[in-house]
């Protein structure tokens, strides 16, 4: 049997603070797939379509600072379709449409809360909290949406002032992929010592914005740090883990579709040989489907984290299974 990916929009209500945002949720169905268009993002799913009868693992996917879940779409595919469910909010205040609360305490604040709203909302899904599988939550931030994975398993984030910020935490996440987290909100002493889970932590070579010394604060400052399986990926950039960009979108001087590797699996098993003009001239030492590969296996690593029994079968150059 073919498993493909369905996806559902819902809106998630903060009444707290007076707003809703959107979650795009995508998970394992057997029903066709078409092309669905979400302005200029195309993305092959199965609309509304009923999820396939079992229970899945649920991961969050969390954007980074001024951008969409849309630009991790091809990921979050190849995750639905090897079984799990994939929950991918669109932080308000902080997105490509309205990017109005950058840097400011109230991102910092609103982020965690909108994460762990939105795993309540999966869970409230009639359509998909019975196709959930009890137990932990995985989830998967880049560049802020690493801040807000590592506030929501437990951190504590410092603002620009220095003054300690009482974020969400959330005891349901029991692993995280940090895909070029922005770590510098956890700089103080101790700042992310309640984080104590299994943690895979990619960072990018030629990163300017997310520089080595972030995902060094991780490595470090975690509660057990031998639970942190780090690599830095060679020739990539911050937005290097990034899903490719329409043509419509692949402008001069729109940096975050010239990077090298993208993150795409519909590559496999093929490596990028040709990087942009104007970068080094060499392709990235890890493969965008290695890289996913390692996503999923890390996720393995939680006790508290379930997996389908599936196992799936990954190109013949990595040599690996995940059960």
């Amino acid at each position: 049997m073919t498993v493909r990916a369905g996806c559902r929009s819902a809106q998630v209500g903060d009444a707290e603070r007076g707003l809703s945002f959107p979650l795009l949720l995508f998970y394992p169905t057997d029903a066709a797939e078409a092309p669905l268009a979400f302005g200029p993002y195309s993305i092959d799913a199965a609309a509304d379509a009923a999820p396939l009868p079992g229970q899945y693992p649920l991961l969050l996917l969390s954007h980074g600072g001024g951008g969409t879940p849309l630009a991790y779409r091809e990921l979050a595919l190849f995750l639905a379709r090897s079984g799990y469910i994939v929950a991918l909010p669109e932080h308000a205040g902080n997105n490509r449409h309205d990017n109005a609360l950058e840097n400011s305490d109230e991102n910092l604040l609103r982020r965690p809360r909108h994460l762990q709203l939105s795993i309540d909302a999966v869970l409230a899904d009639a359509h998909l909290a019975p196709h959930v599988r009890p137990g932990g939550v995985g989830v998967i931030g880049h560049s802020m949406g690493g801040y807000s994975a590592l506030a929501l398993a437990g951190g504590t984030p410092y603002n620009r002032a220095g003054q300690p910020l009482a974020t969400a935490s959330d005891p349901r996440v029991a692993a995280l992929v940090l895909l070029a987290p922005a770590a510098a909100w956890f700089m103080a002493p101790g700042a992310l010592r309640r984080v104590d889970l299994p943690v895979l932590l990619l960072t990018a070579e030629h990163d300017h914005m997310t520089p080595p010394w972030q995902g060094e604060l991780v490595r470090t400052g975690v509660a057990r740090p031998a639970l942190v399986e780090a690599e830095t990926i060679a020739n990539a950039g911050h937005h290097s883990f990034l899903c490719p960009f329409p043509p419509a979108m692949l402008r001069p001087g729109f940096v975050p579709a010239h990077e090298p590797a993208r993150l795409r699996p519909a590559a496999l098993p093929a490596a990028t040989t040709d990087p942009p003009a104007g970068l080094p001239g060499r392709p990235p030492s890890t493969r965008p489907s290695e890289q996913l590969i390692r996503i999923c296996a890390n996720l393995r690593k939680s006790a508290r984290f379930p997996y389908p029994p599936r196992r799936l079968r990954v190109c013949a150059h990595v040599c690996r299974t995940i059960s």
